[in-house]
């Protein structure tokens, strides 16, 4: 906390500094273009409000969390990651905070990466009194196994992925299969959306592991349970995050810090857009609504951000100046 707040003020001080000569032109900016749609849609909105607000010459670049970071703390190269999920690098990027050669600024994602086990919304309604995981495993009915209506279903994160091994813990510290539940595997990303969307068309009980933002959370309505216990960093790494673990406990997903970095160069030169960079931020329903709209009418990230800045105006307008704003609606 005491480096982020450091991290801020040197920023402060610098958009002051530079502010101080008013310089009218933004200059060249190079932007990380993350390889994962939410990081794309970004990078195509901090482009477009940039070189239409400010007149910044903007260059998209491709990038992914490690070698992005890597190259914006060894070569100051490129000047923005709009979307970094900073839980992987947290200490190198602590120590280049603490050198002044990366800055931190807006979380992109307000409510952060979320992940955990989910039920549908309207089940949810129709049973005000799930709100937890433990009080879904108790009804173990309104949650038919797909394949096997005999057994109940939590359905596993995808193959391969880190939170298979989590969710087959967690079930196992739960005892889910003395409820009669199974752990479904659903194979894939592609299979585990497909029994969710399954489960909608036959409004049917689901339950699962899921994460957000995602296009299918903008396109279904879902509703996270609490698993009623805090996040144990000390547990997870030695236990649940742990294929196999021989005792595992109940234990909470971590919510992943999700933020917009800097370089020191891109403070100094862009300090007349550092206003926007510093406010820009959203939540997860809204970028999951918009990518879902882009999935549904098969755009680039490029439409997808013209359609951000089309239809949510009362967010986008709060982080410039109501000058900067007419700009960008202007070159709509």
């Amino acid at each position: 906390m005491k480096t982020l707040l450091a991290s801020t003020l040197l920023a402060a001080g610098l958009f002051a500094a530079a502010g101080s000569v008013q310089a009218a032109e933004c200059g060249k900016v190079s932007i990380a273009e993350m390889n994962w749609d939410s990081a794309s849609i970004a990078a195509h909105i901090d482009r477009l409000i940039l070189e239409k607000g400010y007149g910044c010459t903007v260059t998209l670049v491709p990038g992914d969390t490690m070698s992005t970071f890597t190259s914006m703390k060894e070569t100051g190269k490129p000047d923005v990651a709009p979307e970094l999920w900073v839980n992987a690098v947290r200490t190198q990027l602590n120590a280049a905070i603490a050198k002044g050669r990366l800055f931190q600024l807006a979380p992109l994602l307000a409510d952060g990466g979320v992940e955990g086990w989910w039920i549908p919304k309207f089940l949810a309604d129709e049973h005000p009194e799930i709100k937890t995981v433990a009080d879904a495993l108790k009804q173990p009915q309104l949650f038919p196994a797909q394949d096997n209506p005999e057994k109940s279903a939590v359905y596993n994160c995808p193959a391969g992925w880190s939170c298979q091994v989590s969710t087959a813990n967690l079930f196992r510290a739960l005892k889910a299969d003395e409820l009669n539940f199974e752990l479904v595997d659903t194979g894939s990303a592609a299979g585990l959306d497909a029994s969710i969307a399954k489960a909608f068309e036959t409004k049917t009980g689901w339950l699962g592991y899921y994460w957000a933002p995602t296009a299918l959370l903008g396109k279904y309505e879902m509703t996270k349970l609490s698993f009623g216990i805090e996040h144990d960093k000390a547990e997870w790494d030695a236990c649940t995050a742990v294929p196999d673990c021989p005792n595992p406990k109940v234990n909470s997903f971590p919510t992943s810090d999700v933020f917009t970095i800097v370089t020191e160069a891109f403070v100094k030169k862009a300090a007349v857009a550092m206003d926007y960079m510093s406010a820009r931020s959203w939540d997860n329903g809204t970028v999951s609504k918009v990518l879902a709209w882009k999935a549904e009418n098969t755009a680039t990230s490029e439409d997808a951000a013209k359609h951000f800045l089309a239809t949510y105006p009362d967010m986008w307008t709060g982080w410039v100046s109501p000058e900067v704003a007419d700009k960008i609606k202007a070159a709509l």
